[in-house]
């Protein structure tokens, strides 16, 4: 207790010295309080509804409105968690975060600063996320940051940090990211962002559908999975002109129910006919892709426009 009194008493001589350093002893501090904010996990972080207002557009229409909230000491935020809402809190009263930008706080921290129209905030995201793509682009988490990105936002290509996620995992071939990164909403998202569209693409067609059968059975069932994987070879492995016979697939029809949102923005017609005729009807986890190769298409193997960065496979 005497040690706690020490250090308390150091922080009250501190006191006048920093603005940040003396708000930052008010951040959910009840003694400060007069308004609660219960969050999503129904845990409270105590607040100033002034500092609340002078900062955020969006509080000062909240809670100086004239109605109800304007009166109460307590507001609910049903899509802001506990742990976010204090990093804001602290942006708020500092302009500032301690807290690191990781990939399991960012896409959160985004949504929520966003929807406070915290802009600064918002551009520091960008450039932490930027930054971490441009060094790390061989190896960075826009597969994950997507995969959290389309469950929480609302898709449009107007947010800036979902174009620039896209833009990130479409250049990098699928076949380097392994099952359990990329959701399969985020896969669904990715393709149709990007079918028939003249961006930069990193992954042949035929590797696209593989990825997306592949990923549907790993969330079905595991043996599925082991089955597919050995009916649908990498496309390298196609040159020495494999032909799938139509074994028994475990689970076929809710592999083919599953995949078939991921088929509508597959482009067929970039895969060879041979492939097409010997490997992937055979499996009849498809409607009959004979639409698609119609007629002959000079198309090359890949959608979009060629890609920038060169990725070693495995």
């Amino acid at each position: 207790m005497e040690r706690a009194k020490l250090e308390y008493n150091s922080k009250e001589e501190d006191r006048g010295n920093s603005l940040k350093q003396d708000l930052g002893l008010v951040i959910n501090n009840p003694r400060y309080s007069d308004i609660e904010i219960i969050c999503n996990d129904k845990k409270e972080i105590y607040s100033s509804r002034a500092i609340l207002a002078a900062r955020s557009e969006v509080f000062d229409g909240l809670l100086y409105n004239g109605m109800k909230e304007s009166y109460e000491n307590r507001i609910y935020l049903p899509t802001v968690n506990s742990t976010t809402m204090k990093i804001i809190s602290e942006y708020i009263y500092t302009g500032s975060i301690e807290e690191p930008l990781t990939k399991d706080n960012i896409v959160e921290i985004f949504n929520a600063a966003d929807y406070f129209q915290l802009l600064p905030l918002v551009d520091l995201i960008i450039k932490t996320v930027k930054k971490e793509l441009e060094v790390n682009y061989r190896n960075n988490y826009s597969p994950e940051l997507l995969s959290k990105a389309v469950d929480t936002m609302i898709l449009s290509e107007d947010n800036i940090l979902l174009d620039m996620l896209i833009k990130a995992v479409s250049t990098t071939p699928l076949n380097t990211i392994g099952f359990g990164r990329l959701s399969i909403k985020a896969l669904q998202y990715l393709l149709s962002c990007t079918h028939k569209k003249k961006k930069p693409f990193a992954t042949p067609e035929y590797e696209v559908f593989r990825y997306s059968a592949l990923l549907v059975s790993k969330e079905i069932s595991n043996n599925t999975y082991k089955t597919l994987m050995k009916l649908l070879p990498p496309l390298k492995l196609l040159e020495k002109s494999i032909k799938v016979n139509n074994k028994w697939i475990t689970n076929r029809q809710k592999v083919a129910k599953e995949l078939a949102t991921l088929v509508k923005f597959i482009d067929f017609k970039r895969i060879k006919e041979q492939i097409i005729t010997d490997v992937i009807e055979p499996l009849e986890i498809t409607p009959t892709v004979s639409i698609y190769r119609s007629y002959n298409s000079n198309d090359t193997d890949t959608r979009g426009i060629p890609k920038l960065y060169f990725f070693k496979e495995y």
